[in-house]
């Protein structure tokens, strides 16, 4: 409890700025496990007089709502209420306008060349000006700290090409909010460092269009998020993807499409919540 009032303060005192832009120096991650050097951090205004405490004590209370939309698309609202879209595509979409979208190169159900030009910030998986290299976002919107970590993708000739996915990551609340993508490869002891604690992840279920579910089932098992929400799901039954694990989680076929979750009522047990249009 202790360890989720001190990320919960170090949110609240690190993503106290309204925006900053993706070329200034971003606030240290809260949920990587990899160091990262003093000079990276942004300060917060200091404020003596402020109880914190009651500011650590309130954090752990905030909650973030998270709605399947179809596929792979989820739409998170922050306590400040910043709209996020996941695998934005242009087609499923609620009917609040996000003010952030991700996107990924996998095919066309998972990103669009044409955004509605109201989204203020559109962030793409891959690197469209120098294909091959890493799309790299870190930037604060709001109340949420959003970064991605690069993956690979599959090619069309059967191949892989480059840093054509991106896992991202949404820092808000005192949690770490995690969407795999189009995650066609195992990942690396280099990729869980990027990556860090993942209280709540969305996980691809397909069975093989992404990675099989052995292999995913693996994946989600050393992240050790609290929740994990499934997604993606073609083909195979969503059983042929529960079967992959024991009595180490839960798992519940929920009524709703969406999902209210803070530091405080994270489940002590992990659970697999598979949301309505699952």
């Amino acid at each position: 409890m202790l360890q989720r009032l001190s990320l919960a303060l170090c949110v609240l005192s690190g993503l106290a700025a309204p925006v900053v832009a993706e070329d200034a120096r971003p606030p240290v991650s809260q949920c990587q496990l990899i160091a990262q050097s003093v000079p990276a951090v942004t300060y917060a205004a200091y404020r003596p007089a402020e109880d914190l405490a009651a500011r650590q004590e309130a954090a752990l209370d905030e909650e973030v709502t998270i709605r399947f939309l179809g596929h792979s698309t989820f739409q998170i609202e922050t306590p400040a209420g910043i709209s996020i879209a996941t695998d934005f595509n242009g087609w499923l979409r609620s009917a609040r306008l996000p003010d952030v979208v991700t996107m990924n190169k996998a095919h066309s159900s998972h990103y669009t060349l044409t955004p509605d030009p109201g989204i203020a910030t559109v962030l793409r998986g891959w690197n469209a000006e120098r294909p091959g290299e890493k799309a790299v976002h870190r930037l604060v919107v709001g109340d949420a700290y959003v970064r991605n970590v690069p993956t690979d993708i599959r090619s069309w000739d059967g191949g892989f090409e480059a840093n054509g996915n991106s896992i991202f990551i949404f820092e808000v609340a005192g949690l770490c909010i995690g969407h795999l993508g189009h995650l066609h490869h195992e990942l690396t002891d280099s990729h869980f460092a990027e990556i860090g604690r993942l209280d709540v992840v969305m996980v691809p279920v397909d069975g093989g269009l992404t990675m099989g579910a052995i292999s995913m089932s693996e994946t989600i098992k050393r992240l050790r998020s609290a929740l994990i929400l499934p997604m993606h799901r073609r083909g195979p039954p969503i059983s042929t993807f529960l079967s992959m694990f024991d009595a180490n989680f839960d798992w519940k076929i929920a009524d709703s499409a969406a999902v209210s979750v803070s530091v405080r009522s994270l489940p002590r047990k992990p659970l697999i919540l598979v949301l309505s249009g699952v």
